[in-house]
């Protein structure tokens, strides 16, 4: 009797993951990942089992996913440009050996600032690339965050696309991460544990942080410039259209794109792999920035740099399906070029003026990519 009720639950058990995987959580839903013969794996990440789901969701700070109307009529012309696009394609490889940036990982900590991260982290990328590597800059994510209020609520989330009109009209500042404590403004935030076995930081908060107070000054140690002689300035702000050629010539001509997504809870246990949602409620939006993309055994995927640290997925990276909109990722693409000005010349739109007549790009590519 026992051995038929025991296999009469195991069945049960089936049959609800498999009929409804949205309800699971946990290592429930991570053992139902783990079974399936999918492109990705799943770990236990004790960074958001510990969390109340009012802070872990709250970290997903972006409230539409999709590209909005005023994001529509401004789209990118690098989609008019004639250049063949490779099937593999890396910023990291074609530009991280000038561009240092490129390889980096910040962490947002118990903030809803992935809007301000995906923006400045992307921005940062486009001015070394667009100077040819003369111009290293890390651009301060707390500037964005605490001051751009048009942008939204700070870390209760906020719209990429108005964080890089904030960057045309206002400029932003320098600043590093936490640790760092360099430039005009560093992250205020400490970074926090993303994963269960490691030890090197501490464990985040368990309630959002409150935004910063908007400072119009560098801190006391910083001494190059002033506050506002300090400031990088965008010379625009567009969306990029959905379709997946036009994202991959935007990223190949001028670098980096801030993307945002719909998170489901079992995005949070992402291990490794080419994601593709299995399981879970829909938890919110997040932000991230783009930067490559490739394919494995025949799935084509989108490269991606997170804001939760080097413990989380790999290295800080994650990669996903790429081609069918996978949670929205290709719907709310946006980006922006440097403004070319006298104390920071930087030669760049020729490519953009070329793409109104159709003409083709004499750009060299790497056409590798990173695992």
């Amino acid at each position: 009797m026992r051995v038929a009720v025991l296999l009469l639950f195991l069945v049960f058990s089936i049959v609800r993951a498999e009929d409804d995987p949205e309800d699971l959580t946990g290592d429930e839903l991570i053992d139902y990942i783990n079974g399936l013969d999918t492109t990705w794996t799943a770990v236990k990440y004790d960074k958001f089992s510990n969390m109340q789901d009012t802070v872990k969701w709250g970290m997903m700070g972006v409230n539409h996913v999709r590209l909005s109307v005023e994001g529509k009529k401004t789209l990118s012309e690098t989609r008019l440009l004639t250049i063949e696009v490779p099937e593999a394609f890396d910023a990291r490889v074609q530009w991280g050996a000038h561009c240092p940036s490129l390889l980096n990982i910040r962490d947002q900590s118990s903030c809803g600032s992935c809007w301000a991260f995906g923006a400045v982290e992307a921005m940062s990328d486009r001015i070394c690339i667009a100077s040819g590597g003369k111009e290293q800059v890390s651009l301060s994510a707390d500037d964005l965050l605490s001051c751009c209020s048009e942008c939204g609520f700070g870390c209760d989330g906020g719209e990429p696309l108005a964080a890089w009109q904030y960057w045309v009209k206002t400029g932003i500042v320098t600043g590093s991460n936490f640790t760092m404590h360099q430039g005009c403004k560093p992250y205020p935030f400490p970074p926090c544990e993303h994963h269960n076995n490691k030890t090197h930081f501490p464990a985040c908060k368990h309630d959002l942080y409150p935004t910063p107070q908007c400072e119009h000054s560098c801190q006391s140690t910083y001494t190059t410039r002033s506050y506002n002689s300090d400031k990088y300035y965008g010379k625009n702000a567009y969306g990029v259209d959905s379709d997946v050629e036009s994202i991959q010539k935007e990223i190949m001509t001028h670098g980096p794109v801030e993307v945002a997504f719909e998170v489901y809870e079992d995005f949070l246990a992402y291990a490794g792999g080419v994601y593709q949602h299995k399981g879970g409620k829909l938890g919110g939006g997040h932000a991230v920035k783009m930067l490559g993309w490739g394919e494995e055994d025949g799935t084509p995927y989108w490269i991606v740099a997170n804001s939760w640290n080097t413990d989380w997925g790999e290295d800080g990276f994650f990669r996903i399906v790429r081609g069918h909109d996978e949670c929205g990722i290709e719907s709310g693409v946006v980006g922006g070029v440097p403004r070319t000005n006298q104390t920071r010349k930087r030669k760049i739109g020729r490519k953009t003026r070329k793409s109104r007549k159709h003409r083709a790009v004499p750009i060299r590519f790497v056409v590798q990519s990173f695992a």
